[in-house]
């Protein structure tokens, strides 16, 4: 854990460590749990042997949790076969009932359970102060001020997140008002979304837009469309950001939202450029070649002047832990109020933990259970695109499933939301019939038409597979994809229907 590097580093200045401790309520708090088992319901999820100064008092402490998680029965005469004499100097039956014998009263449980977190706390964030003025002093580590600045954030995260003396828990009373207020807002909003708006329409309605505290998985094989997808969703919510202020300054959300996208894979400028083609309708292709013409020209200056503004805040770092995103995630939401965050893609997201007998599996499950505790933490939605296996291209039919999920016991179980591409146009076109040498030219010219009918019919289609959805239904919603321009948007009424037929 990091916050047991920062106690030993502090516990290791006697000044420090007798200025923020209480060895009598250390003792006293064990007094109490001697007396009474049950007062360890009243702290135990926020206490732990680390956080006692004493040697003595962890050693104490740490078996009777052990013991009393096992649901046996703790007392001075019990810990003696579990305590040796040699740690304490003295015989530990006499020592356990001095303890026992010295507490003032067992309604004090929680009191000096609280005493004790709140000075662990105080030697930790003097621990933390201390490790940044030793790397910012240290000349011979190569680390910049703002590798400096998210070190100690993530330190002061893990010690924020160790345990909680006030935690409070929410009565049915309270968490239904919230539920009523999320639909009072559905109901209030145009088109009925109570979420944010993705921009496709069919979408939309199936998913009742993307919702706060929400971890959405989009997977696909390569070239299916994931990052277009992304950008898509990425643009249409920062496009339709909108916002109210009332009389008396405060600012309401109306639609739409900024957005923050970490692409692990493309840099910045590949990521507008792809932005700038889906808007101009003029193919990166094009762009990057050069082959634009002063009309071309023109609409570029045009949409470059209408996207500047764009609440959308791209980091292309590529290496990126879960630590790292939280750090960064905290801090945008902290200066522009981010509602939604994008990651391409999840398996190029690095372990927090570098131990080498860390399995890819075991890495996958602490990223994506990080990517839930942060959409909970900032209460807003995330997206992360995710590649699928190669098993896919086995199947006749190469619809993805939820068990093409690399790592997929992991990625299934941590989402709220796991959505599939599928262009059916992709493993058409690289399908050509080829005539076969006993075939006669009837034949292979009927196989020819039919095979060009299927591409008519599955050109700029997409199928976008829902197929977990855990507070909805799931199934496919078709749209239009055009793959010059990487862009995905609404089928119309007709397109849709002849698809449909």
């Amino acid at each position: 854990m990091e916050t047991d590097k920062i106690v030993k580093i502090t516990s290791s200045e006697d000044n420090i460590t007798e200025s923020f401790s209480n060895i009598e309520a250390e003792a006293a708090l064990i007094g109490c749990l001697l007396w009474d088992n049950r007062n360890f319901e009243k702290i135990s999820d926020f206490i732990d042997e680390t956080h006692f100064v004493s040697e003595n008092h962890q050693i104490i402490f740490k078996k009777i949790k052990e013991l009393l998680n096992k649901n046996i029965l703790v007392s001075p005469i019990t810990l003696k076969n579990y305590l040796s004499d040699e740690n304490f100097g003295t015989e530990i039956t006499r020592y356990l009932n001095q303890i026992k014998d010295s507490s003032p009263s067992t309604q004090n449980t929680y009191q000096y359970a609280k005493i004790i977190y709140e000075l662990y706390l105080k030697r930790s964030l003097i621990g933390i102060g201390q490790n940044m003025i030793h790397e910012t002093f240290d000349k011979d580590a190569d680390i910049t001020g703002e590798t400096l600045i998210e070190n100690a954030e993530n330190d002061l995260y893990n010690l924020s997140n160790l345990g909680n003396a006030e935690r409070k828990y929410s009565k049915f009373g309270e968490a239904l008002k919230d539920a009523v207020n999320i639909i009072n807002e559905s109901f209030k909003r145009e088109g009925k979304i109570a979420g944010v708006a993705s921009g496709l329409r069919d979408l939309d309605s199936k998913l009742g837009g993307l919702h706060k505290s929400d971890l959405i998985i989009i997977a696909g094989r390569p070239s299916m469309g994931k990052t277009a997808l992304g950008t898509n969703i990425a643009f249409n919510v920062a496009r339709n950001f909108r916002e109210k202020i009332d009389e008396f300054g405060n600012k309401n959300h109306i639609e739409g939202g900024k957005v923050a996208f970490f692409s692990l894979e493309m840099s910045s400028e590949q990521l507008a450029t792809r932005i700038l083609a889906e808007q101009t309708k003029i193919s990166g292709d094009k762009m990057r070649k050069a082959e634009l013409s002063k009309e071309d020209f023109k609409k570029i200056a045009k949409s470059t002047s209408e996207l500047e503004e764009l609440n959308l805040f791209i980091d292309d770092n590529p290496i990126l832990t879960i630590a790292t995103l939280r750090a960064r995630a905290r801090r945008l939401q902290r200066l522009y109020g981010i509602d939604l965050i994008i990651i391409d893609y999840l398996q190029l997201m690095s372990s927090t933990n570098k131990g080498k007998s860390e399995g890819r599996v075991q890495e996958i499950s602490e990223i994506t259970r990080g990517l839930k505790a942060i959409a909970k933490e900032l209460n807003i939605p995330i997206i992360a695109l995710s590649q699928l296996s190669r098993q896919v291209e086995q199947r006749e039919d190469k619809r993805p499933q939820l068990s093409d999920l690399r790592e997929s016991g992991t990625i299934e179980q941590d989402s709220d939301v796991v959505m599939f591409i599928f262009r059916e146009s992709y493993y058409l076109e690289r399908m050509e019939p080829i005539k076969k040498p006993e075939e006669t030219e009837d034949k292979y010219n009927e196989r020819t038409s039919r095979w060009q009918e299927l591409c008519e019919k599955a050109y700029n289609t997409a199928e976008i597979i829902i197929a977990k959805q855990r507070h909805g239904p799931i199934g496919t919603i078709k749209t239009h994809f055009e793959s010059n321009y990487t862009r995905f948007s609404d089928l119309n009424n007709k397109d849709y229907d002849n698809i449909m037929e």
